[in-house]
């Protein structure tokens, strides 16, 4: 049976998390403060100044909590995955655990990410009980973007704060279930971070890439496995683009339907999205309907 490891992105940071995970391992702690240069620890636990769901925070955080989380899993229950994807932030954790870089390179680029992503304003919000189609026939070429497509029936826009207001009593008419703020403080995912997604790829390019991963690491940008020499561009890509979540976990169970599917880190937010889409690709296969398209 396949094992494929999920890491949860932004949006999974909370006050407390790591508490149990800090004392085990100390080094990659002491490595994270080096980088960062202030105490991950006292961030994730105490959060003195306020601003663990500030961006440029919340990201350090989640990428550290996510590889103490999946050194935990290897150490204790010697996990080994076949294929690893991670949800926006995630899939540096992914490319991390494969081997593409090391886990103080890998924050330090997810430190100089979140620095420029924190730098634009506006905001997300995800949209359950609407299908992709629907949620464009509603917002069709106006202000708002689709972020995420993470499950068939939950949608992530992005955009301006005020716009996002605006257009939520059309999803609710349009027969939308919820349409909920997500706890960020940028249009993630959005053509509003184009100049941030440029200035990114600077980074990338003098960036630790160049290392083929050890299993397949599938893209958000793609929902196809990277290759080292694509995956600068596809990771500076990421951050203006839709996150292909939903295409990307269908690319595994294509491989093999009974793949086991292990979140890593995280509040289990991710296993919801599994259930919808496996109940998608069930009921898919039954009836001999092909999956609609993702983009």
């Amino acid at each position: 049976m396949t094992l494929a490891a999920l890491f949860p992105g932004q949006g999974t940071q909370q006050i407390g998390m790591g508490r149990d995970l800090f004392p085990r391992y100390p080094g990659l702690v002491e490595e994270a403060d080096d980088t960062l240069g202030y105490s991950i620890r006292r961030l994730c636990l105490e959060d003195p100044d306020g601003v663990l769901d500030r961006t440029r925070f919340t990201q350090p955080a989640v990428y550290t909590i996510n590889a103490l989380a999946f050194r935990h899993l290897a150490d204790t229950e010697e996990v080994a995955p076949d294929v690893m994807l991670g949800h926006s932030l995630g899939e540096y954790n992914a490319l991390a655990a494969a081997g593409a870089f090391g886990f103080a390179d890998g924050l330090r680029l997810i430190a100089e990410r979140a620095r420029l992503m924190d730098e634009v304003r506006g905001g997300m919000a995800a949209v359950t009980g609407l299908t992709e189609d629907a949620v464009r026939d509603v917002i069709r070429s106006g202000p708002l973007d689709l972020a995420a497509v993470n499950a068939p029936r939950q949608i992530v826009l992005a955009g301006p704060r005020r716009e996002l207001d605006a257009v939520t009593p059309a999803l609710s008419e349009a027969g939308a279930a919820a349409v909920t703020p997500l706890p960020v403080s940028g249009p993630f995912h959005s053509r509003y971070m184009a100049p941030a997604a440029r200035r990114f790829a600077e980074v990338l390019e003098h960036g630790p890439l160049g290392r083929e991963p050890r299993v397949p690491v599938l893209a958000n940008r793609t929902a196809r496995p990277h290759r080292a020499e694509t995956m600068a561009a596809e990771l500076a890509e990421q951050i203006d683009h839709t996150v292909l979540w939903a295409q990307s976990v269908r690319h595994v169970l294509a491989g093999d339907p009974d793949t086991r599917l292990l979140e890593v880190g995280g509040d289990g937010v991710l296993a919801g999205l599994l259930r919808q889409i496996r109940r998608e690709r069930r009921v898919t296969d039954e009836s001999g309907v092909r999956a609609p398209s993702r983009r």
